[in-house]
């Protein structure tokens, strides 16, 4: 089983190792993806909400050449075996030389301790436990099993965990028994085990006279609270189990930091206003809005009036009966809708529409109808949509159905014959 450095010493980023196993997992185009078992090693798995690591495996040849191997990814299998994925294969037995990213590992140590300290916080302030977490790319996540947490409680916790930032406890990682670990379940001095025997692997912040934060975990973490470099929330969203809070570490903090306020800038030069007033006048802006909405859709009530006044005074009149007929563009649906209804509220009246579809989007059927012409919309639309491969219905007075742009006018003539003899028998 390969041995873990990382165990040991988090911010290692160089080592040697030996190859001991390789195995060819896929090919696709002429080119396989093997993955790597070593003797030892510094690349983190994926596991436990944290991405894995990236860097590459370099071998020497005989002659001196340096085969360099990219680390894609990065997987513990069941049995607990470290597989190091790569495109470039590797002669079992060979000693390589593994060099992680930096960065990426510096970055993964903030978020996830930033996270041990941010769940503490939150219990601490609001009793509130972390039941799961997540690491992105740009942002990390954890879920909390409490039914309320309001945004100045969410507040409160951001303010002590970047004091206890600032006092730069120690962080601590060690190895202790199960039975010591239910021993601190037990009083209160530990909030949760996994279900795995055997002994665990604590990560501890400091605290007194008990720790802080004391958890069961296997992931990398920075030496103290300092170097966690600052922690910022970004979002609080309600879900199934309770809340989740969105947060950022270290350099991430900064870098989004420094994009808000690339974005205020712009909202700024854009509204010609002042940061101060941007929340006045936005608020201000979506009034007006809102006012305009109004007007719109009363103007455009008033205009869909007036055109199906006009559509049901040039149609014909069959034995006292009207059946307005019109094609429209696809992006006319909305207006079509409405002008069908506002037909339908003339008497003796009906109407019968069709708005365009493609080859990807089927062709849209409207049928509207005068109650007094005692038909029922919805079933005869249906009946004539499904007999052309589509699909629809509705209500009496009014229906909706989709069929496919070849079959649109055989439709349509179906649904005029269907209105003109159930009317002419009314």
């Amino acid at each position: 089983m390969t041995e873990r450095l990382y165990y040991d010493d988090a911010r290692l980023t160089s080592f040697t190792a030996n190859v001991t196993q390789i195995e060819e997992v896929s090919r696709a185009g002429g080119q396989s993806m093997w993955r790597v078992a070593l003797d030892r090693s510094a690349f983190y798995p994926h596991s436990g909400g944290q991405p894995n690591d990236r860097g590459t495996l370099t071998a020497s040849s005989r002659s001196g050449a340096a085969l360099i191997a990219p680390i894609e990814d990065v997987q513990e299998d069941d049995s607990g075996e470290v597989w190091h994925y790569t495109l470039k294969p590797l002669v079992p037995g060979t000693e390589v030389r593994g060099e992680i990213d930096r960065a990426r590992r510096l970055d993964h140590m903030q978020q996830h301790s930033g996270q041990h300290l941010l769940s503490a916080a939150l219990f601490a302030v609001a009793q509130a436990p972390t039941v799961s977490f997540h690491l992105g790319e740009n942002l990390s996540t954890i879920d909390l099993a409490v039914e309320q947490l309001s945004r100045q409680t969410l507040e409160q916790a951001e303010d002590f965990a970047n004091a206890v930032i600032a006092e730069d406890r120690p962080m601590s990682t060690y190895r202790t028994s199960r039975e010591q670990a239910e021993a601190w379940l037990a009083a209160g001095q530990m909030r949760k085990l996994p279900p795995r025997s055997g002994d665990l692997r604590i990560v501890e912040i400091a605290g007194d006279p008990h720790p802080l934060d004391r958890n069961a975990c296997g992931g990398t973490h920075v030496a103290s609270t300092g170097a966690i470099g600052g922690l910022h929330v970004r979002g609080l969203e309600k879900v199934r189990q309770g809340w989740r809070v969105e947060f950022v570490c270290g350099q991430r903090a900064v870098r989004t930091a420094r994009q808000d306020y690339a974005a205020l800038c712009e909202l700024s030069r854009t509204l010609s206003e002042p940061f101060e007033r941007l929340s006045e006048r936005l608020r201000s802006m979506q009034s007006d809005a809102k006012q305009s909405a109004k007007m719109i859709d009363s103007l455009t009530g008033e205009l869909a009036t007036y055109r199906a006044g006009q559509m049901v005074q040039s149609a014909p009149v069959e034995n006292g009966r009207l059946l307005v007929r019109q094609r429209f563009a696809a992006h006319e649906q909305g207006v079509a809708k409405q002008l069908a209804a506002k037909i339908s509220g003339h008497q003796k009246a009906a109407a019968l529409f069709a708005c365009d579809g493609d080859d990807a989007q089927p062709a849209t059927i409207l049928l509207a109808a005068n109650a007094d012409l005692a038909i029922d919309c919805g079933a005869m639309l249906r009946e004539a949509v499904t007999a052309a491969g589509g699909r629809g219905g509705g209500s009496k007075t009014m229906a909706q159905g989709s069929v496919p742009m070849a079959a649109l006018e055989e439709t349509l003539q179906n649904l005029k014959r269907a209105v003109v003899e159930m009317t002419s028998n009314a």
